[in-house]
């Protein structure tokens, strides 16, 4: 069984900046890596950044590249993400994942967060 609780969510002002974490707990033994996902209301959730276990493969949304940054402490079991340059259209419910990096791939698994709300004003 895996817990993952996420934190760090906020209003924050267009341009500013968040960071996002999420503490993980419990037996991860079959899964590689972390992603962060999100979803806008009426939208699909979609990837946004995943990171393996050992925190040497990243890999990121391209439309997010450049402003969002993952990363990871496995001293703490906790996922990182650093959210910069935030625009009102990254407004969303930011989800942490457990999964898998196969390649280039991430593949999520039912391993979820309750969500952290991201709010940005214009």
């Amino acid at each position: 069984q895996v817990q993952l609780v996420e934190s760090g969510g906020g209003l924050v002002q267009a341009g500013g900046s968040l960071r996002l974490s999420c503490a993980a707990s419990g037996s991860t033994f079959s899964l590689n890596a972390m992603g962060w996902y999100r979803q806008a209301p009426g939208k699909q959730r979609e990837l946004v950044a995943a990171i393996s276990n050992n925190g040497g493969t990243t890999k990121y949304s391209d439309s997010l590249k450049g402003r969002f940054s993952i990363s990871r402490d496995n001293t703490k079991n906790t996922v990182y993400l650093q959210m910069n340059s935030l625009k009102p259209e990254d407004t969303a419910v930011y989800y942490c994942n457990a999964g898998e990096l196969r390649g280039s791939r991430y593949f999520f698994s039912n391993y979820w967060g309750q969500g952290t709300q991201v709010t940005v004003s214009s």
